[in-house]
């Protein structure tokens, strides 16, 4: 499979990066720095594709990652 192919992630991953990488984007990131970001954020969480095949297949979700971002963007609103 060659490398940034998408066919091993799930409907829900690829609507969680398209979702992350809205926010990157409203946040001033280019188009492709916010993909980029977008779905290291996925793979930290899932840890790679959920079907078969993909390197989280069979694996427990950590949600870490989103909160730290969510934690992270509550402190700059609070900041400013």
């Amino acid at each position: 499979m060659p490398q940034g192919d998408k066919r091993k992630y799930t409907d829900k991953q690829k609507r969680q990066a398209e979702h992350i990488e809205k926010g990157y984007e409203e946040r001033g990131l280019s188009q492709d720095e916010a993909e980029r970001r977008a779905w290291a954020t996925v793979n930290k969480v899932h840890g790679g594709g959920e079907k078969p095949g993909g390197g989280g297949y069979g694996r427990a979700e950590n949600h870490e990652p989103m909160r730290k971002g969510a934690r992270r963007a509550a402190q700059k609103r609070r900041a400013s």
